[in-house]
Order: structure tokens, then C-alpha cells, then sequence
């Protein structure tokens, strides 16, 4: 291979794998950049390049695993104006959202991230150009992605994209830690040239989320056309929504759990749905409790009927309850003047983000090449409603959030109220959710990253072979801000014991006696009664910012060398050769008003931080057995192949991983090919030294609760633990009814944060599959893989859900789990802890499909010029996803739509892609189907209202036409308005029917 067409051989550091066409002239038209979104086809030869998922430079671009890849023109065409859109499309990923679930969580951070196979975020490794690229991360419980190593798709730059690809499963001995369920890989443009400039603008059919992207282009050839450097600048934005804006979200749907008798504890429960959810609880006036347990029932009333301040806090007026569903705790209503379910959480972020990329290169010689890139993106969420403040009967004392007690000489009293309630009696207690106290219920997230690399590339010869080498250096950094406002606890104990001084005015009970040593004069009283009667004064006194900085930094350096051993019958044997030293630096700092621990339970925060270093040799080979002129009847050629890596983490140790395979071409059109490899993820910061915070939270579900205790792994074991429990606890109440009152709400101090002790994770990968090209078919691809996955030692988040779990299904019982959480006296969890252990297991079973038809209409009607059609039809099937979090329980997610970091994992995802081409007109439609599945593996209708989740359609069309330099699109997402199959937000797209156009202009 001569050494004058560096440019060539370098162009795609990474290009389309796992696939292999023979080069009619479909093939060569999806070579030229227009194949569909996911085609699994392939290119001819194109000279000696770099596969995504190898270091080794061959001349067919064909890979022993499955590859998929996104064009830059299905980018623009669809109007997805970030990458993540796109990935969400593909069906073999989780698709990500800015969105909440519905369990009252917030709507989150807006990040998205590839998720393959639904595998969890962190074991998809993020490449740019084939080199890693630093997280966005903000740390353990902080959003979307929280505790794992993603990259946030808003830092991508859209207008740079030449294509996606992606590896699906394997792939750590190439790349290393994360590659587990497989690699996306960014590849941006090479030797831009001219000038691009892009605006777009979408809507809903409902005039709400409104969608805006701008980006600018540039790039110039130079010296001879020895240089180039590309300037990408963009902008985008997206607004919240609210669970109101959807009918589904607006539904305001809960499950309740009803047992149905009071008999043995082993009795079944059932289920009821209910919609119009209310918090009977607690609203926005404030509802009177007399002592007692927080239930419906011990609302202060007036003749029988239930009391609530009015709006202007002068006086009571009935309550209206509504229908009341439950009396446990939280007990939920449907209708009635009860805090409404769908204030809990916005629907969707709303995220804006900004990017600058600079891209050049400099043939220092025909054979030696200096290149670089810089990134710099921000990106800003509003969550509107990440915050909140409550006061209610449902949290302890201890929480800093329990009802307020009121005092009959209380100076906001009004006379009309002291005539109803009189100056003596038990003692009442106000439960209110704060509509005024806090400055704003917004959750601002910024993520400022920063990334700079150069690299020096080249090649020469050595008699008849030829060797490539490489040397890399990239410094990136993420600079994360979280902001809210909560409530500072001391002082909103102060503030609200109001009283009046001896000059009549009303005043903080501090500052009531002059002479009173711990008064504070910047104490301004709070009336607590009605909507509205917060003063600006009290508000600033009152609560405080919180959040956190966080710093994420990685320095890598990579050294590659490859090229040619010696010469076989077949071909030449090739190999690859890399060093790579990685050094990752976290640091997280709470604002003053946690690490003071002034808000919430009055825990103090701590700051913390850590570092690894990471040294690692890696190796590839590259056999031709059969080829070319040596071959032998059905077997055409054959190819083998095998890579290592050995590991030494400064903190998780030594691993060895690996990976082998083949390829085997029976006949000419018809290729099967296997991988086998073993893969693994080390720790990474934020599970290893997230900060160590106390704060209120809701436990998850009770192993012993009523609607549970006939579940897990082993019944049996389950129900004696819990009666053990129950026996030796009397006043935790009948286990046949039991009902946890912090599983449904925040009630419980849980302890999070980071877990030192964390040791690699470890998988076992199988692929294998064929590739068919018929001869007698030009222009049709057919691929089918099998992709296995068993991992175990996994990174586990443990929750306080999964420590229960561990404790009351195991046996004997673990004295060490079962002391991370404790109970009250009724037997709520009033203590537990949620953190990452090495106790995951998984098991993964499915198929990816790709069926490419790409051909000339006139084809079939006597050659006439009428266009080029593509069809391309994409599917995944999960015949079986098994996970375990903690090691004892097995559960099975496929054909569910959990909305959990698992799920949804339907049986089968399939997307239908039509494309037509004729001149500078373009038109694409495409279908996205989800299967029939059950809302949990074990649903059944005698225990969930709907435990069948239907099938869901969505459809989607969009045209471009091209005029002189100019390029005009439009398109309709969702065009039938296909709401999330029912009961579901997610199994399907909740923003419904969506309109955008854009306008392209190049010169």
C-alpha cells in the first residue's frame, strides 16, 4: 500500500461494520452517506480503514458483532435537532427522556444517554472520533444518569455529525471499562468545507413545547489543501410541561393496594386504580388535625363535617374529602379538595443548550498528520417543579417537614376561627403543602463541558507491509451547578411560633421579650394560614438555596500501533497493538446550606472527591484462514479474530478481558459470523465517593406490606421473616393489613452516597448471526444476530427497597443488611440507606434484525427515471431479561413496560422505514411498534387493574426538497397523536402530535 493517501485511509477513523455489501450500486449510494437510520448494510471497498469496535484497519468493512448506524442525513430529515432524539429511535436502545414517571419523582435533569438493551446507562460506552469522551454525571441522586458514567447527548454537536455508530454488546477489550452492552460512537465530519447555516422551529398540535434549534457551519480547505479547519456553532431549546398539558399524565393515576380480608397473613391483596388522585392530607389552605394517627379520620371537624382554612386564611369552611380510597397512609382520594397528585412533578424538563466545536487538521507530511479537536457545551434544565415544601401530618417530626402544632394564642387566628375552635382543647396540628414559601419550586441544572485533544497520526512501510501508529492526548472537564430553594428548618421554626409583643405587634416568639438573649432580629413571622400570606420578608428569612458543584475530570492518552504481520494464503494477518493511561478526578461540593445541614432533617452534607488512574495494553489480531484465490467450496473466506486487554485501576485492581471471533462466508451473498468475549466495568467516581448526605425520602416497597408479602423469590422465607418480625414487634399492627407509611412517601431519612469498596463488574457476551446478500436481489441486505449477555458482580444501586429485599428474602437472615434501615414504633421505615454494592446479576437473551431493500423504482418498470426507493425495517426481540439487584431475588423484566432503569423491555420493538429519492426531493416515512406486554412479569388481573399493556403505533412523515443552495424540510411527528399505550407515560410518546419545519442554506 503506497503511503501518499493518508487522507483516504484515515477519513473514517470509525465506518460502518457488521456489515457486508458486494458493491452493486445501492451499496455504493448508502457508501455515499444516505443509508437509513439503522441500516445494517454495508460499503465496498473504500481502501483500509478503522470499524467501530476494532483498532485494526481492514479493507472490507465488515465486523464478527452487530452494528447499526445514523446518518446525518436522517438527523436532519426527521427534525431532530440533538443526537439523543435519534438514538431514541433505535430499537435495540432504552429511549431516554426529560421527563418524569409518574411516581412523583421529578421531571430530573434533562440529560439523555444511549441506553443499549435497556442494560443500565453506564455499560454503553461513549466514543467521539473513537476516543472516550468525559461524563456529565452530577454524582448519586442527582438526576437522570445519576451514579453512572454517561455523556449527555446535548453535548454532541448535531451539525458535525457525519454518522453514529453503534456496536451493540461487547467491547471493553477494545475500548475498555463500560463497553458491556456495546459503544456508541460519534464521528464527526473531516475536511468541512464552506458554509452551512441551519434554523429550525417545531410545535405540538396542542400550541405547547415548542421546539428551537440554530447552527452555524464553517470550515475551509488550506495550504494546498494539506489543511482544514470546521467552526460548529448551535443553540437549542425546549420548554417544561406539566402533568396537566397531557390528558394521560393529567390523569392523575395511582394503584392502591386493598387488602381483602383480615384474616391470615398470607391473604391475597387487591388493587384498585384510581384517577383524580387528592392527598386528603394536606392542600394549600391547611387542614386542622386533631391527635392521632394521620388519617382521614382525625381531620378537625365541626359537627361532623371536615374543616380547611379558606384561601385568605380568616376562616374555616367544610372540607370536602372526596371519595376516600384508603385510610393508610398516604390515604389517597378521588376528587375532593386534597392536594392534587399531579402538582408532585412537572411532566417534562425544559432544557436549553449551547455548543461550540473547533475541528482541524495539518498534513505535516503525505504521511504524518496533526489534528484537533475543542468542544465547549453548556446545557441548562428547568425542572418547574423539582422542589417542594410541605408541612404534613404524613412526615415525622424528625424530618424538619412534620405538621406544624398550632397554638390557640397563635396571633394569625382570626376571631371568627378562636369563636370555632375556642381558647382550650387537645392540641391541633396544621397540615399544609406551601405554595408561598419558597422563593421558586425550580430545579436549575448547568453542565459546562470542556474538551480539548490533539493527536499525531501516520504510517509508513517496511519492505511489503505497511504499519500505522497514533499518539492522542485528550483533557476534559464537566463543571455541574445544582440549584433549588428549601426550607432553612430552624428558621421556619422560629418564624412560624408567632406571637405578639407588648406593644401588640406580631413578631417571632425570639423576639417577643427584648431582654431574651437568642432573639433574631432578622426573624420575620409566618402565617401559615391559607394561600398567599408568606411575606416577602419571611420568605427570605426562611429558606435558603441548595444544591451542589460538582467537577468531573478526565485526562486520557492513548498510543496506538497496527499494520501488517506477514502474508497468508488468504490475505495478510494484521494486528493492533494500543497503551492507553486514563486519569478521572471527581469532586462534589454541597452549597454551604448542606454541608451546614440547615435544610430538611438538619444533617450535615459533607464534601468529598476522589481519583483513579487507570494504565492498560491492549492487542488485537486479525487472520485471513480462507480468501480470495484460497478457498474452498462453501467456504469462500473465512476470518478470525481476537483482542486482549489487561487493566491495573489504581483503585478496582487488575482485570483481564477479551474477546474472539469469526466470520464465515458460505457462499457469495451468505455470511455467518460469531464473537465471544468477556467484558467489565469498573466503579466509577460517583459510585465510589458521591457524597454522603441524609435526607427525607420514600423507602420503596415493603417486603412485608400486605400487597407483598405472598412475593419474592421464596414466599415462604418472606412471610416466616415478617411474622418473626411481627411477633417480636406487637405494635407494628396486623401483618394481614399491613401498609407502610413511608413507602409512598417521603418520610424516611435516607443516608445515600458513595461506596468505596467497589470491586469490577464482570459479563460474558455472545453474538452470532449471518449476513445475506442475494446476488439475485441487488440492493437487498439481510441481518440476523443472537446477542447473550450474563453478567455478574454487578454494580448494584442499592436502595432502601433492595436492602429490605436482601434482609427479610434471605435465609439465614443478614445481620449487616438488615441493619442499614430501622423502623418506628408502627413499623415504617424510619432510617434506611441507599448505596452501590457488587450484587447485580443479569441475564439477557434477544435477537437484532435489519431487512435493507434499497433499489431504482424504474427497476420494475422498464428503467424509467422514477427515483430511488429504501426500505429498511429494524427490530429487536427480548426473549428473556432476568435481573437481580440484590443477588437473592430474580426478576423478570422482558415483556414488561416497566418504566424502571430496566425497562420498558417489550418482546418486540420494530421500526418500518419507506425513503424515496427522485432529484432534490426527498420523502420519509417511518412506523414505530412496541408489542403487547404485561406492565410487570407477574401481572395478573387479580392483582393489577390493568396488567396488559397494548400494543403502540406511531407514525411519522417528513419531506425536504433542495433548491439552489438551499434545503427546506417539514414533517410531522406522531402524526395519528398516538398517546403512551394505557396505563403507561412511557411506552410510547407522551408529547403526542408534533409539526416542525427548517431551513438549510449552504455555501
Amino acid at each position: 500500500m503506497s503511503g501518499n493517501s493518508i487522507r483516504g485511509r484515515m477519513l473514517a477513523s470509525t465506518v460502518l461494520g457488521g456489515l457486508m455489501l458486494i458493491g452493486a450500486e445501492p451499496a455504493l449510494a448508502q457508501a455515499s452517506g444516505t443509508q437509513a437510520s439503522g441500516t445494517q448494510a454495508g460499503v465496498s471497498e473504500v481502501g483500509e480503514i478503522v470499524v467501530t469496535g476494532s483498532r485494526i484497519r481492514r479493507a472490507e468493512t465488515t465486523t464478527d458483532a452487530p452494528v447499526t448506524i445514523l446518518d446525518a442525513q436522517t438527523l436532519t430529515d426527521r427534525g431532530f435537532i440533538q443526537a439523543g432524539q435519534a438514538i431514541n429511535e433505535l430499537t435495540s436502545n432504552m429511549p431516554q427522556f426529560s421527563m418524569a414517571a409518574g411516581s412523583g419523582s421529578a421531571a430530573g435533569n434533562g440529560q439523555q444517554f444511549p441506553n443499549l438493551f435497556g442494560l443500565g446507562a453506564g455499560r454503553t460506552l461513549t466514543l467521539v472520533n473513537g476516543r472516550r469522551f468525559v461524563t456529565t454525571s452530577a454524582g448519586a441522586g442527582a438526576g437522570a444518569g445519576a451514579g453512572e458514567r454517561v455523556v449527555d447527548t446535548n453535548t454532541i454537536p448535531t451539525g458535525l455529525i457525519q454518522r453514529v455508530d453503534i456496536v451493540q454488546a461487547g467491547g471493553a477489550a477494545v475500548y475498555g471499562s463500560d463497553a458491556i452492552a456495546g459503544v456508541v460512537n460519534y464521528i464527526l465530519k473531516q475536511d468541512f468545507e464552506g458554509l452551512e447555516l441551519d434554523a429550525q422551529y417545531g410545535i405540538s398540535s396542542r400550541d405547547d413545547y415548542p421546539q428551537y434549534s440554530m447552527r452555524a457551519t464553517a470550515g475551509r480547505n488550506f495550504l494546498d489543501d494539506r489543511a482544514n479547519v470546521a467552526v460548529n456553532a448551535e443553540w437549542s431549546k425546549t420548554r417544561p410541561l406539566y402533568d396537566y398539558d397531557r390528558p394521560r399524565s393529567n390523569l392523575g393515576r395511582v394503584t392502591i393496594s386493598n387488602p381483602r380480608n383480615t384474616g391470615p397473613a398470607d391473604g391475597i391483596p387487591g388493587v384498585t386504580e384510581n384517577l383524580n388522585t387528592r392527598f386528603v392530607s394536606f392542600n394549600a389552605n391547611g387542614v386542622l388535625f386533631n391527635p392521632g394517627p394521620p388519617f382521614a379520620s382525625s381531620i378537625y371537624r365541626v359537627n361532623g363535617v371536615p374543616q380547611q382554612f379558606n384561601a385568605a386564611g380568616t376562616g374555616l369552611i367544610p372540607y370536602d374529602i372526596g371519595n376516600l380510597l384508603n385510610n393508610a397512609v398516604p390515604p389517597f382520594t378521588s376528587g375532593g379538595d386534597g392536594n392534587p397528585y399531579q402538582e408532585l412533578a412537572a411532566l417534562y424538563a425544559g432544557v436549553e443548550r449551547w455548543s461550540g466545536t473547533l475541528i482541524g487538521h495539518y498534513d505535516i507530511t503525505d504521511r504524518i498528520k496533526l489534528s484537533g479537536e475543542l468542544l465547549f457545551a453548556r446545557v441548562e434544565t428547568r425542572d418547574p417543579y423539582g422542589n417542594q415544601a410541605s408541612n404534613t401530618v404524613l412526615n415525622n417530626a424528625a424530618s424538619g417537614a412534620g405538621a406544624i402544632s398550632i397554638s390557640r394564642t397563635n396571633p394569625y387566628l382570626s376571631p371568627a376561627v378562636l369563636a370555632v375552635i375556642g381558647p382550650a382543647g387537645a392540641p391541633l396540628t396544621l397540615s399544609k403543602w406551601w405554595s408561598d414559601l419558597l422563593p421558586t419550586r425550580e430545579q436549575n441544572y448547568q453542565t459546562d463541558t470542556v474538551r480539548a485533544l490533539v493527536s499525531l497520526d501516520g504510517d509508513f512501510d517496511l519492505g511489503e507491509r505497511n504499519f500505522y501508529w497514533s499518539l492522542s492526548f485528550s483533557h476534559a472537564e464537566t463543571d455541574g451547578k445544582i440549584r433549588g430553594y428549601g426550607v432553612y428548618t430552624s428558621r421556619f421554626n422560629n418564624a412560624i411560633n408567632a406571637v405578639r409583643n407588648a406593644q401588640g405587634q406580631i413578631v417571632c416568639g425570639i423576639n417577643a421579650d427584648a431582654t431574651t438573649a437568642n432573639d433574631d432580629p432578622a426573624c420575620a413571622p409566618i402565617n401559615p394560614f391559607g394561600v398567599g400570606n408568606v411575606s416577602p420578608e419571611a420568605r427570605l428569612y426562611a429558606t435558603t438555596q441548595t444544591g451542589q458543584d460538582y467537577l468531573n475530570t478526565q485526562d486520557d492518552f492513548l498510543a496506538t500501533f497496527g499494520g501488517d504481520l506477514f502474508t497468508l494464503p488468504a490475505g495478510k494477518v494484521k494486528f493492533s497493538a494500543a497503551y492507553e493511561h486514563r486519569e478521572e478526578k471527581a469532586k462534589f461540593v454541597p452549597l454551604e446550606s448542606l454541608q451546614r445541614g440547615l435544610t430538611g432533617s438538619q444533617v450535615p452534607t459533607v464534601a468529598s472527591g476522589g481519583a483513579y488512574n487507570t494504565d492498560e495494553l491492549s492487542g488485537e489480531l486479525l487472520v485471513p484462514v480462507l480468501g480470495g484465490d484460497f478457498s474452498l467450496p462453501f467456504a469462500r473466506s473465512v476470518e478470525l479474530n481476537g483482542a486482549y486487554r489487561y487493566v491495573d485501576n489504581s483503585i478496582a485492581g487488575k482485570e483481564d478481558v477479551w474477546g474472539v471471533g469469526g466470520r464465515w462466508e458460505v457462499v457469495q451473498g451468505f455470511t455467518v459470523r460469531a464473537s465471544r468475549s468477556r467484558n467489565f466495568r469498573a466503579p466509577n467516581l460517583d459510585q465510589l465517593f458521591a457524597p454522603q448526605r441524609t435526607a427525607l425520602g420514600n423507602s420503596g416497597n415493603d417486603p412485608c406490606d400486605a400487597d407483598r408479602i405472598a412475593g419474592g423469590p421464596n414466599p415462604a422465607v418472606r412471610l416466616a421473616n415478617c411474622q418473626a418480625l411481627f411477633a417480636a414487634n406487637p405494635g407494628y399492627g396486623p401483618l394481614a393489613t399491613f401498609q407502610n407509611q413511608s413507602e409512598n412517601f417521603s418520610r424516611a431519612l435516607i443516608t445515600s452516597g458513595g461506596n468505596p469498596d467497589l470491586r469490577n463488574e464482570i459479563s460474558k457476551t455472545w453474538t452470532y448471526g449471518f449476513v445475506f446478500q442475494p446476488t439475485f436481489i441487488p440492493g437487498l441486505t439481510i441481518v440476523a444476530d443472537r446477542v447473550e449477555v450474563d453478567l455478574k458482580d454487578g454494580l448494584s444501586s442499592f436502595t432502601p427497597q433492595s436492602f429490605m429485599a436482601t434482609c427479610y428474602d434471605s435465609t439465614p437472615q443478614p445481620a449487616d443488611i438488615c441493619a442499614t434501615f430501622t423502623r418506628d414504633a408502627e413499623g415504617n421505615t424510619a432510617t434506611a440507606r441507599s448505596t452501590t454494592f457488587n450484587a447485580g446479576r443479569i441475564t439477557f437473551r434477544g435477537e437484532v434484525y435489519n431487512i435493507n431493500y434499497t433499489f431504482p423504482i424504474g427497476r420494475y418498470f422498464d428503467d424509467r427515471d422514477l427515483g430511488e426507493l429504501e426500505l429498511n425495517l429494524e427490530a429487536t426481540r427480548i426473549e428473556k431479561y432476568e435481573i437481580s439487584v440484590t443477588g437473592v431475588d430474580r426478576t423478570r423484566v422482558d415483556n414488561t413496560s416497566s418504566t424502571t432503569d430496566f425497562g420498558p423491555s417489550p418482546d418486540l420493538s420494530m421500526r418500518l422505514d419507506a425513503r424515496y429519492r427522485k432529484g432534490p426531493f426527498r420523502f420519509s416515512y417511518s412506523m414505530n411498534y412496541l408489542s403487547p406486554v404485561k406492565l410487570t412479569y407477574t401481572s395478573t388481573i387479580e392483582d393489577t387493574p390493568t396488567p396488559t399493556v397494548k400494543e403502540n403505533f406511531r407514525h411519522n412523515v417528513s419531506a425536504a426538497y433542495d433548491y439552489l443552495n438551499y434545503t427546506l424540510r417539514i414533517g410531522v411527528t406522531n402524526l395519528t397523536d398516538e398517546e403512551p399505550s394505557f396505563p403507561t407515560r412511557t411506552y410510547g410518546d407522551i408529547l403526542g402530535r408534533r409539526y416542525f419545519v427548517g431551513l438549510r442554506a449552504s455555501f
